[in-house]
Parts: C-alpha cells; structure tokens; sequence
C-alpha cells in the first residue's frame, strides 16, 4: 500500500463519444454506441466492418494550425488529449511548471506509420529507419517535457501500466506532476489483423449493437481508437495550489497468464491475482468496490474467463457490485482501452452512477455478474476497479477511490 496518495487532477481526451470529460460522460451514461459502418478504401478489402472511429480533434489552442493538421492520427490524439488534460488541471502553455513525465501506452504506432509509408511508396516496411521518432519522444518535445518518459505496449493494458507507472515516479519524487494514459489510431491493416484472427464481431446490420459484452449472442470486438490522457500529482502537491481532485489512484495489480500469445488462459488464477494485488496495494476488501469496469471485449472466450476470476476473487459479493463493459460504446480502443476506461471509472465517481452495457439483451449463463444492461443506474461510488486483460495474457487491475 503507498504511503503517498496520488490524484488526477486534470482529464483530457479524443474518443468515439467525445473530445471532453462532461460530453463523453453523458454520452456514457445514456448508452449511446459509436459504433459505425467502415469500408476500406482498396478494392481489393472491400469488406465492411463495425468500428468506432474518432473525429479528427481540433487544433489545440496556441498551436499551428497546418502543423497540427500534418501529424499522423495518433499524434493528434495524443497531443490534444495531453494540451487538454494539463489546460484542465492548471499547467497552461507558458506557464512555470513542476518537473514532470511522461507515460504513454501506445502500441500500434509502428504499424500505422509503416502503412502509411507503405501506400506512400516508401520501403520503411523492408528497411527501417532507426533514427524515426517515437510518438512519446515528439510529444515530449512538443510539450516541452524534460523529465521522464515512457512508452508502454502491453496490448489492451498499456494504458493502466502508463497510470501505475507515473504514479510510481510520484511516489519515489522523480517527478512532480506526470501525464499519463494511452493512445491508438486503427487503420486498415490493424482491422484486417484482428479480422483474420476472428476476433472481430461481424455484424453489419445495425452495427450499433455490434459490440455486446457478456451476451450470449456476441460474436467479438468492434475496434475503437482515441486518446485518454491524465495528469498525476502527489495529494499534497495539488492541496497545496488547490487543484481539483477527480480520484485518486489508490491501486494497481498485474500478473501474466504465461500461456498464449493471443488466447487468454482458461485458468482464472492469474486474472484473479492481478484483481487481488490491485485490492491490496489500495487497502480495500473487495466488499467495498463499488463499481467494476469489466475488460469484456465481447468475444466468446475473454467474457466467460473475467467472470471467473471476478468469482474468485469477490465471492458472494460479485453477485451484488454492478459491472459494466463501456466498449459495448465505445468498441475496443486497444492500447487506448484502459485509458478510456480508467475516464468512464472517473465519471462513476464523479455523477454517482454506473454506465450500462448496452446491447446485453440475454447475458450468457457462463457470465453470472451483476450486470447494467441497457440503461444507467444511480450508485454511490466511492471505489471502483477497472479491469484491462491484454493480449499474451498481459492482467492489470486499477483501483479508483474517491479523493478525500
């Protein structure tokens, strides 16, 4: 358990529901999908699919337009959410700042730049290039960080590793303030690397109800992409200059499956350790969680195996805490995921009511939880856990408590 409370004091981000923490909140807690009909633009991959796609933000204020305009996707994400989380919680452009880092998860970066090189009529795909810079490193720069950073890919959980990570330079005072959360851009190739390996829901009649975790009629993931991006400072950092608190990052758990490159384990034990160490390191029981954010992508394996652990670990009380999966809104954003649901963790707390999982009209009996299907439910949430299983088996858990 730290002996430093950490809090989030500023929220920005770029996501299929919103580009701010009050219109992506209503849209959460009205059950609204961002589901969307995608066609690749080739001929030859004229497959449609569900996806849930992000508008290209706005140019952040003080930056060129042009410039801001000839960033690849990801790098729009990323810089608007991390402009607006710092604007949010009071470090403006210009301003004096703290010593301050940088984690980022973001795994799919390599791949959209290859591609984009590739149609370009480049050969970075065959050649490489080592002197390219990361995506955290260009942000870095252009925001004028010079402390540590970090770039995190560990699949659907990299941004609830980039959240323990700054919390972890906090506590050890190597920083200050830290930005962290995750980002991911999808592209053509991405959706055709996951439809190949059918994990991708094929529906494309009503696609809104596409992404439906837990039911017994699912089919896989609607791919999703975005930005959450967070700011993290010490509790008594933030008293002190009276900054607003939205949570504070009260635990982290994480555990490997050590059993498929894709395929998570059947066996509930590694889950349920990440789920155990998280609940630990905060000091809760699990009887005091009031909210679960489900990582329930919709496939047909994934759903059942969480179920299992959450079984493990909460006992009789799984049958009482609500849990919800907001990728049934928001599709799977990826490295983008535990970020995005970390935010819907923040709007639990914030409002007092848990967002639903939409499109659960006949939950399978395999996923007995105490499910918010389809609408809303006022709660009072003082500790809610998220969930983010990713791919190789890669189990983090983040526990949220409500800044005291």
């Amino acid at each position: 358990m730290s002996s430093r409370s950490v809090w989030i004091t500023g929220v920005g981000a770029a996501t299929p529901l919103g580009r701010d923490f009050k219109t992506i909140g209503d849209q959460l807690l009205a059950g609204h999908s961002g589901a969307t009909l995608v066609s690749d633009s080739h001929p030859a991959h004229a497959q449609q699919l569900p996806a849930c796609l992000t508008p290209e933000p706005p140019t952040p204020p003080g930056w060129d337009d042009a410039t801001f305009r000839g960033l690849p996707r990801s790098d729009q994400f990323a810089l608007w959410s991390a402009v607006v989380a710092l604007e949010d919680a009071g470090w403006s452009a210009g301003a004096p700042r703290p010593r301050m880092g940088l984690a980022l998860g973001s795994g799919g970066e390599l791949l959209c730049r290859w591609e984009a090189d590739w149609n370009a009529g480049g050969s970075e795909m065959i050649e490489g290039r080592e002197q390219a810079p990361t995506l955290v490193w260009s942000l870095g720069e252009r925001l004028g960080i010079d402390g540590p950073t970090s770039t995190i890919a560990a699949a659907c959980a990299s941004g609830n590793y980039a959240i323990a990570q700054a919390r972890r330079w906090i506590e050890l005072g190597l920083v200050d303030v830290c930005l962290a959360g995750g980002v991911e851009a999808i592209s053509p190739m991405c959706r055709a690397n996951f439809n190949n390996l059918r994990a991708l829901s094929r529906r494309t009649v009503d696609v809104q109800r596409a992404s439906r975790p837990f039911d017994k009629d699912r089919d896989g993931f609607v791919t999703g992409e975005g930005a959450a991006m967070f700011v993290l400072e010490a509790a008594d950092h933030a008293r002190r200059r009276g900054a607003r608190a939205y949570a504070e990052v009260a635990g982290f758990g994480a555990s490997s499956d050590a059993f498929h490159m894709i395929i998570p384990s059947s066996d509930a034990v590694p889950a349920a350790s990440a789920i155990r160490s998280a609940l630990a390191d905060a000091g809760v029981e699990p009887q005091e969680v009031d909210y679960i954010n489900a990582h329930a992508t919709s496939t047909p394996v994934g759903d059942p195996g969480e179920t299992r652990a959450l079984h493990a670990v909460f006992g009789t009380h799984v049958k009482s805490v609500p849990v919800s999966s907001t990728k049934s809104m928001t599709g799977h954003l990826l490295s983008a995921a535990a970020a995005m649901e970390a935010l819907a963790c923040l709007v639990a707390l914030e409002r007092q009511a848990i967002p639903p999982t939409i499109n659960l009209d006949e939950p399978d009996p395999e996923c007995d939880l105490c499910h918010v299907p389809h609408h809303a439910i006022e709660r009072n949430v003082t500790i809610a856990l998220s969930n983010s299983f990713g791919f190789g088996g890669s189990n983090t858990t983040l526990v949220l408590r409500k800044a005291a």
